[in-house]
Formats: C-alpha cells, structure tokens, sequence
C-alpha cells in the first residue's frame, strides 16, 4: 500500500481584500485598507500548488468562501434588498462590513484539523472544522468549510467528519495551524502533536498579556478526543506567551514538522525539553530538532519574512526541502540562515522561493495556505477526483480566474453588488468544476 501527504490548498476567492481583522496579526493590521489584487493573488496560489505537484507531490485544491457574506449581515439586522445591505452596513457598522468580506477562508491551515486513519482507533480519517471563534470574521467559515469538505472526502468508509467545537472562547480551535503530525512513514502511525496558547478554565496557568491566545488546551484535548486518538500518540505543549505577544499568533508561525523533523525558533515553547523528550519516546525513533537561535533569526524578523510558516515537504527518503516566500530570500540574514541550514548535516536539503506576496501582505505564507492529509492510495482513490490538481485542471482554474476576478480591488469596492453577483456566478462555476455539489447558501436558496 502507497501513502502520501497530500497538500490540499485553498483557493483565493474572487473578493480578496485587506481589511486588517486580525488583532495580533502584523502583516494584517500594517497593510490594512491597501488595494489588492485577487486575479494576482489567486495565480500566486496556483502557481505554487503547480509547482509542488511538479516536484512530485499530490496536490489538491480547496474552494474558498462566498464574501461578502450577506446571510451574517442580514442576521445582524440588515434589511431589504442585497444592495441595500450592503450599502446600510457599509455606512452603520463599517468594522462588522469590513470582518462580513474578509478573505481569512484562503488561510487553508485554519480550515481543519486533520488524523490520518494509521492514528485513529476507527481507522478512518477524521476531519473536525475549527471554529475560530477568536476572531468573528474567521468563525463565519466553520459550517462552509465542513459542508466543502464533506464533498471532498465524502466516502464514509474511509472519511469521518465532526461538527466544529462549540462557538465558544473556551474551546477556541484554529485548526491545523497549531497541529502537526509526527511519523516515520506517511502510512505508518503517528504522534500528533497539539500545540495550544492558554488554558481556558485555569486563569492561574501563563498566558500572553497584549494578545489574544487564540487556541486552547480544552480544545485540542477535545479534538483529540473526537479523533479517537490514544494517549500514546499525542503530545500536549504550551506556545510561549511572551512569543504571542510579539505577533505570533499561531504557532505555525514559529516553527514547523514533518516526519522526523521539527524546525523551529528557540523562544516558540514553553516547557520545550519535557516537550520534546515525549515526543520523541512516543515516535520510538530519534528525531532532528532544528533550533534557530534569537541570534541568527530574532523572532521580529522571522515573523516578518515568515521563515517558520513554510512547507516542510519529503521529496523522497532522508530528502526534505523548504517551500518558502521570497520574503525569505530578500532578507539577507533570513537567506544567510537557510543557506547554512541546507549546508548542514539535516533532512532539510534545500529551498525553494515562491512569490505570496498577495498573501503575505494579509497575515499567511505559504504554510497558511494548505492543509495537510496523509492518505493510503485506498483513501486517495475515494477521495472527490475533480479536486486534485492536474495539468487539465490548472488550465482550466487559471482560465476561470481570468474570466471572473478583478485586477484590482479597493475597500470600497466592496459595497458594490455587482461584485457580490460576480463573485456568486463564479463560484456556482467553480463548484460545477470541483464537483462540490451545491456547498454554498446562496445555492441552497
């Protein structure tokens, strides 16, 4: 039996825009209210998602969100027709306007989390949407996001979908960008590991002071619990609250894993050594932490250029390679780390540099922009075709971004409705593409 990690990427919908939402995210808040481009942003995306499927990796695709999403403004009070919604919201309640057109759903890391089936005691695969309820504009996307998953993975032999943690503080999920997955082999099983920023029912225990811990213990405990995970396959640690409140507000932002690998910034843990000791007696195998010292990469910078919120991908045996945005090459001292990293005697053998500038401009990189899936060639054979990327279906995605998506798209364009019916009309297209059935509201209407 063949296994794989699978890169399931989200696609950047057609109303992509900056409106910095996102309290403790600098990237965000510092480009807010710039001009963007969705076309240029939905072709950064693709290009990468090409070139890993080039390299040899199965590569999928994830469609994003409808925005503006004008079910949440009229269950806010807004009335009468869809223009007048919009244009009511706009001018009354510009902050709740702004969070209803957000682009967070391109952040795929965000959408889920994820066990492979060798973790599982059903011996399926377990998908739970995180509910992000940290942020309201992230906790529109849970009940789209497990209705677009559904039509990917909807073999109940081999699938199992939960309902997103309840809509809570106490049980804030932001999915996969705090989860990472430890094995020796894709098929074989695995240590998941669960990485959370506070407490939700203990005040007493640290947390960060000028930003919010987005993830909490109570919610990844209760993920791993509806994953049917053993305690003998997870591992619980801490993300350092003093790094939170430097701007690192998921921990996929400080440091990354993959297989025997754990590639990450000395200040991302607290408790790091007793973390790590479990992890590694649980994995029953040595592995490689890659620790990158405040000295050679201050956490400023590395939030910056995003070194951590890369994609540590295995090319073959022993071989991985970093997928990492070209912020990363155009910071000298960022460069200089890398270029010494691959030197080195580690699994990491080399870099790549892609160009997410679109992204990077809103809080993500490349990292932020996929979901991992570990899947058997059984699994992969039941999953939905129409969403694994090939030649045809590159073409065919670029053909569809050229035809619907605007150059350029400003904050105020937003309260135009005939991009709401631009939007609505390319997404019906893209799901007939996908095969996704009919996952959105206005479909269901």
């Amino acid at each position: 039996m063949q296994h794989f990690e699978v890169n399931f990427d989200g696609l950047v919908g057609p109303t992509h825009n900056y409106a910095g939402l996102s309290f403790g995210n600098v990237a965000s808040l510092s480009n807010a209210k710039s001009s963007s481009s969705p076309k240029s942003a939905a072709k950064q995306g693709l290009a990468k998602m090409k070139a890993l499927q080039a390299m040899g990796m199965v590569q999928g695709v994830l469609a994003p969100q409808e925005r503006p999403d004008i079910y949440a403004l009229r269950r806010l009070g807004f009335q009468g027709s869809n223009e007048q919604v919009l244009r009511k919201a706009a001018a009354e309640a510009p902050a709740i306007f702004r969070a209803c057109c957000s682009a967070s759903s391109m952040w795929t890391a965000n959408a889920a989390t994820v066990s492979p089936s060798a973790d599982t005691m059903s011996g399926r695969v377990h998908f739970t949407p995180a509910n992000l309820t940290n942020k309201f504009h992230r906790s529109l996307e849970p009940q789209t996001t497990g209705r677009i998953l559904q039509a990917m993975f909807a073999n109940s032999r081999y699938f199992e979908h939960h309902q997103h943690l309840p809509d809570n503080e106490h049980f804030g999920d932001e999915g996969a960008a705090n989860h990472t997955r430890f094995c020796h082999e894709y098929g074989n099983a695995g240590v998941e590991l669960f990485v959370y920023g506070r407490y939700a029912f203990d005040s007493s225990k640290p947390a960060p002071q000028q930003y919010p811990a987005r993830q909490t213990y109570e919610a990844s405990a209760a993920i791993a619990r509806l994953h049917g995970l053993s305690d003998e396959n997870v591992v619980f640690m801490q993300q350092n609250p003093a790094v939170i409140d430097q701007g690192v507000f998921h921990n996929d932002v400080i440091a990354v894993g993959n297989q025997n690998v754990m590639f990450y910034h000395e200040q991302a843990f607290l408790h790091e050594q007793q973390g790590f000791a479990e992890l590694e007696a649980k994995l029953g195998q040595p592995m490689h932490f890659i620790k990158v010292p405040t000295s050679a990469v201050s956490v400023e910078d590395a939030v910056k250029t995003y070194l951590f919120n890369t994609q540590l991908i295995t090319l073959k045996p022993g071989h991985m390679i970093i997928i990492a945005p070209t912020e990363c090459e155009e910071h000298p001292g960022v460069k200089a780390y890398l270029e010494s990293l691959i030197a080195g005697n580690t699994p990491i053998k080399d870099v790549r540099f892609f160009d997410v500038k679109q992204s990077m401009r809103n809080g993500g990189g490349p990292a932020c922009l996929r979901l991992r899936v570990a899947l058997n060639d059984q699994e992969l054979a039941a999953v939905n075709p129409h969403v694994i990327l090939t030649d045809a279906l590159f073409s065919r995605l670029n053909q569809w971004v050229d035809k619907h998506y605007r150059d350029e798209l400003s904050s105020d364009d937003l309260i135009d409705p005939s991009l709401l019916d631009e939007s609505r009309t390319a997404l019906d297209e893209l799901t007939q593409i996908l095969h996704l059935g009919s996952v959105y509201p206005f479909q269901q209407d």
